[in-house]
């Protein structure tokens, strides 16, 4: 399979050896968000859902979420991370968008791409379970990487 370190000699898929990689601050950064109904909008900002605090809950969520990312995708290696910071904004310009945005750090290997992405999702996920009582119409955003740096590839920044 030639340069594709994510192949063993059969062709088949295998967890890459990060061994002989240096060590280095790798961060990530991604963003998600959920279109929520003008009720459920109102119910998560004042503090009125009948499941709780939507928010508290759901960084919760996305911090236990960005700390497990290796038991969800297969070939991620287990990391210990050094900090999961998610933030949350509205934007009502067009409709009631509650964004999510997830910033991942480690001193390792290997990359946080993963845990920021898996933390948006399931962030984004767990604002989902605790309104879907009040309007199951609600749209998960697209969830991307905003950035990242560390490792042997470079940083990367999205340009918006």
């Amino acid at each position: 399979m030639g340069s594709f370190t994510h192949f063993n000699e059969q062709g088949r898929a295998k967890m890459v050896d990060i061994s002989e990689k240096k060590e280095t601050v790798r961060t990530a950064a991604a963003r998600s968000g959920v279109i929520v109904n003008k009720e459920i909008y109102e119910g998560i900002r004042e503090g009125t859902m009948k499941k709780g605090d939507v928010l508290a809950v759901a960084q919760v969520a996305g911090v236990m979420a960005a700390k497990n990312t290796s038991q969800w995708i297969p070939m991620c290696h287990p990391l210990s991370l050094s900090g999961v910071d998610i933030r949350f904004d509205w934007d009502t310009e067009e409709a009631y968008k509650l964004l999510i945005e997830v910033h991942v750090k480690t001193k390792g290997s290997t990359g946080v791409e993963m845990e920021a992405l898996t933390s948006a999702s399931a962030t984004a996920l767990t604002v989902y379970d605790m309104c879907k009582a009040l309007g199951k119409d609600m749209v998960i955003m697209p969830t991307y990487l905003l950035e990242k740096t560390g490792g042997k590839n470079g940083d990367f920044k999205r340009e918006e």
